[in-house]
């Protein structure tokens, strides 16, 4: 929200103005966010305000260039003085007051204005748009002053008020007051404790009977709707510039007098309104949601399919209005209507938040009703309204008023009076609660209970529907009187303790995977179930049964992942479209996985620390968590160069990067062959630490490589960290002084037998003194038979305290190789 410091200090009564950096530091102290702090200009320089007395179109051109006579004041004989200027712009005519650069200014960004030869004239300055003046954003035409704002050589920078600051705000959802100038008002009246003229007390007259037949029926979308009748309004009547000029700063455009007028109230207010060309409105209007196939064309030309969520306004000829976003171009107000309908109403703010994302149709009407209006502004609003019309459009106010439904009533709210003081750890003054509980608007009563506890009631505002239990009166006492004030105090860390196993775990295993070459992503931990079709999972996979958000950051992803693979794939996917062929990435993350039966979760007061049952039941309420680790590569795993041809990534790297995560932290993976998508059935690792499956590594399908437009042969291992047992007390390894004794042997078993079992049963046999088993090759052929492999393993053998001999390590050999010929058949090869 964007507003200039001279509107905001306009019911506020300063000795002496604040700057405005000391207003976005207040803005700050009490809760409000300041983006950015605009000043105007720098202007500097002759820029005067001008009469268009001449206008020549030049016609030799293949775009509009006009020769004007503009008259800029007067010289020194009092005779006036006579501008020549060049100009493109076509939104004005003779007799129109407009700003003028003369020669030696220097506008916005640096633009020095002299005169120079264009077009064949010699243009004496530069008639100027807001944008070049730094006013706002529209520069379609030049700034036509209505007439009557200024004389010919009037300073334009004092008429314009070009020494103005905008400061570009955003106040918290919860606070929708604050997104209006009155709600920003009232808390720099707190921030500076000076007294505030709330330009929301405007007397309302009686009404003398309803302006036009009104039916709401549904209420819930519809709490209270007003309307109010303007007559014989002047179409041709311009809009005032002091509020065409607090529109432009605020962002908003200027249209004609009765649009421009709904926008200056709601900016003011907080209150949206809307204007109805009253002659076009056919029988009564009705408040309902959409029916079945019902379109509008909204006022961007649009024509919209209706949802039957949607609350609309309609009149005989069908809809005419979506309820809080935007009107009907059949109703709209146009550069001929006289007769105005004007409507203020409150609507629900689901209803207007899910119509706008539904539709894809922001507004600034419906971002103020997403977050809750004041509901007993919408008469005030249009009293201030029908006034301005009156006054500026010559309209004639009609005595009716139609009123339907009725304000909710704030409920009281009750708190020990020194709870705050407990709450922060502070001793406030004397009376600080109740005057801080009146500023923001409420009604304070003290009193005593029967325990003589001093308890201070407060009845909310209408405007602040936020307050509802003790803990938001007392943060409203905090941040008036200011967070900085609370001392802030951090607890010391407990001696002897650091890290937990689990983090130690985590970045062990995250250093290790980048020491290896991966890199760290941090991809999106939403899914869309498409995906799970495109990795050829069962209808019944478990990996399929997702937890749903409510509101998704995105609707066509509204799932928790329950595997890390398709955000990562995702990143690969962005990187390989990047140009990137050599792709190997690694991400540690949680995955969400729902409890068979859920338990509700409990609702906890704030009032106290939440005991340890009721946290067993929050944890309980929440689905499983547990912490993945997982990897994808494409491309080379080794790089070719002056040393060697390269080596493309296979299924084996992905087998050997999760031996590596287990390693990291002491765990000793074992795998075995495995059949589960996303993964090529031939080319997939299960992973086990003992008996228990953690995971899968392997190349993916080729099916799913396709569906997903990945790189061939695109490998990934996905790992359950938390399920690997955690050794909190891991002992340091012994390193033998003594020299080892490597024997070579080389086993023949079944084609389908897996070398990791072979390993393990030559482990085993092995005993204390083998130290290592590694496969280096394997080899089929006739010289092994049809149906044979053979694998050539390496054994290391060593004795801590002693160097061993041949024969100990060729006993120990012996015994490696009897165990596995015991457990797979296995022969050696002659």
């Amino acid at each position: 929200m964007r507003i200039p410091v001279t509107w905001l200090v306009e019911h506020l009564e300063f000795d002496q103005v604040p700057t405005a950096e000391e207003f976005a530091d207040a803005f700050v102290r009490i809760g409000v966010e300041v983006d950015d702090v605009h000043p105007l200009g720098p202007v500097t320089g002759p820029v005067v305000a001008g009469r268009v007395v001449e206008i020549e179109e030049l016609t030799e051109f293949k775009k509009p260039i006009r020769f004007c006579k503009v008259e800029v004041g007067t010289d020194d004989d009092g005779e006036p003085k006579i501008q020549g200027v060049v100009c493109g712009a076509t939104n004005f005519v003779e007799g129109d007051t407009v700003v003028v650069s003369l020669p030696g200014a220097v506008l916005p960004g640096g633009f020095a204005i002299s005169a120079r030869k264009t077009y064949g004239r010699t243009s004496e300055g530069m008639i100027c748009s807001a944008r070049e003046l730094g006013l706002g954003d529209e520069h379609a035409g030049i700034l036509v002053l209505p007439s009557g704002t200024a004389s010919p050589g009037d300073d334009a920078v004092e008429l314009l008020g070009l020494d103005d600051t905008v400061l570009e705000v955003t106040p918290t959802p919860d606070r929708g007051y604050a997104f209006s100038v009155r709600g920003l008002q009232r808390e720099l009246a707190c921030a500076f404790d000076v007294p505030f003229g709330d330009p929301g007390v405007v007397e309302i007259p009686e009404a003398e009977g309803e302006v036009w037949p009104v039916h709401v029926e549904d209420e819930s979308g519809c709490s209270r709707f007003v309307a109010r009748r303007v007559t014989g309004v002047d179409p041709t009547a311009p809009t005032p510039w002091w509020m065409r000029r607090r529109l432009m700063l605020a962002g908003i455009r200027s249209i004609s007098l009765p649009v421009d007028v709904t926008n200056y109230v709601m900016l003011e207010l907080g209150q949206p309104l809307h204007a109805f060309d009253a002659s076009a409105v056919q029988g009564a209007l009705v408040v309902r949601r959409a029916a079945s196939g019902e379109k509008l064309t909204t006022l961007d030309d649009s024509v919209r399919a209706l949802d039957a969520d949607d609350v609309v306004i309609a009149d005989d000829s069908g809809v005419v209005s979506l309820a809080g976003v935007m009107g009907g171009a059949s109703t709209e107000v146009r550069s001929t209507s006289s007769d105005i309908l004007l409507e203020a109403a409150v609507w629900d703010p689901a209803s207007v938040a899910r119509t706008v994302r539904r539709h894809r149709l922001p507004s600034e009407a419906a971002k103020r009703f997403e977050r809750t209006v004041d509901p007993a502004l919408a008469p005030v609003a249009l009293e201030v309204a029908a006034k301005l019309l009156h006054l500026y459009g010559d309209g004639s106010i009609r005595p009716g008023r139609t009123d339907v439904g009725s304000p909710r009533l704030p409920v009281p709210v009750s708190m020990p009076i020194d709870l705050p003081d407990r709450v922060a750890g502070v001793r406030y003054a004397r009376g600080v609660t109740a005057r801080r509980l009146g500023q923001i608007g409420c009604r304070v009563e003290v009193s005593t209970a029967d325990d003589g506890q001093t308890i201070v009631t407060a009845v909310p505002p209408t405007w602040r529907a936020d307050l509802v239990q003790p803990a938001d009166l007392v943060e409203e006492v905090l941040r008036l009187e200011g967070f900085e004030t609370i001392p802030s105090t951090l607890p010391p860390a407990p001696a002897g303790r650091g890290l937990t196993e689990q983090q130690r775990r985590r970045r062990a295993v995250s250093r290790a995977l980048a020491e290896s070459g991966f890199v760290e992503v941090l991809p999106f931990p939403f899914v869309a179930p498409s995906v799970f079709d495109a990795f050829g999972l069962d209808e019944g996979d478990v990996r399929r049964n997702t937890v749903t958000v409510l509101n998704p950051l995105e609707s066509d992803r509204p799932a928790l992942a329950t595997t890390l693979l398709p955000g990562l794939l995702d990143a690969l996917q962005r990187n390989v479209a990047r140009g990137q062929r050599d792709v190997a990435l690694y991400h540690l993350g949680q995955v969400t996985l729902p409890r068979t039966q859920q338990v509700p979760v409990p609702e906890l007061g704030v009032d106290r620390p939440p005991t340890a049952a009721e946290i067993a039941t929050m944890q309980a309420a929440l689905p499983q968590q547990p912490l993945h680790v997982a990897v994808v590569l494409a491309g080379d795993r080794e790089r070719a160069g002056w040393w060697g041809g390269g080596r493309a990534a296979d299924w084996a790297d992905a087998v050997e990067t999760a031996r590596l995560v287990g390693r990291t932290y002491g765990v000793e993976l074992t795998v075995k062959a495995a059949d589960l998508a996303p993964w090529h059935p031939g080319r997939c690792a299960q992973l086990r630490v003992g008996d228990w499956p953690v995971g899968h590594a392997g190349e993916l399908h080729p099916k799913v490589v396709e569906a997903l437009g990945l790189p061939k042969r695109t490998v990934a291992m996905e790992l359950d960290l938390d399920a690997l047992p955690l050794k909190e007390l891991r002992p340091a390894p012994i390193v033998s002084a003594y020299p080892p004794v490597l024997l070579d042997v080389a086993l023949v078993v079944d084609a389908g037998v897996a070398a990791s079992a072979v390993s393990e049963a030559l482990s085993s046999g092995g005993g204390d003194l083998l130290e290592e088993v590694r496969l280096f090759d394997l080899f089929t052929g006739e010289q092994v038979g049809e149906g044979r492999k053979s694998l050539a393993c390496s054994l290391r053998f060593r004795a801590p305290d002693r160097t061993l001999t041949l024969e100990e390590a060729t006993a120990a050999r012996d015994a490696a190789v009897a165990a596995a010929a015991e457990r797979t058949g296995a022969a050696l090869r002659a």
